[in-house]
């Protein structure tokens, strides 16, 4: 059985890993001399984590229903 979550846990585990991941790599990087390229590899591989539980269909954003694409009748 593959894991898959739903598209609501999906939005919610991908935002609260972006605010965690954001908040590690502003505090890693205010104590540490860390320059600019390595703050962008460490965001990329942040990225790329996402990018690959995406691709392989373990989480499925839904976007918050930003998206949607049924169209409602009045």
């Amino acid at each position: 059985m593959k894991l898959q979550l739903k598209p609501l846990a999906s939005d919610i585990v991908i935002s609260t890993y972006a605010l965690v991941t954001l908040y590690l790599r502003f505090k890693f990087e205010s104590e540490s001399s860390v320059g600019p390229l390595t703050s962008l590899v460490i965001g990329g591989l942040s990225l790329f984590i996402i990018y690959a539980l995406i691709k392989i269909k373990v989480l499925n954003p839904g976007w918050f229903g930003l998206f949607n694409s049924k169209k409602y009748e009045a």
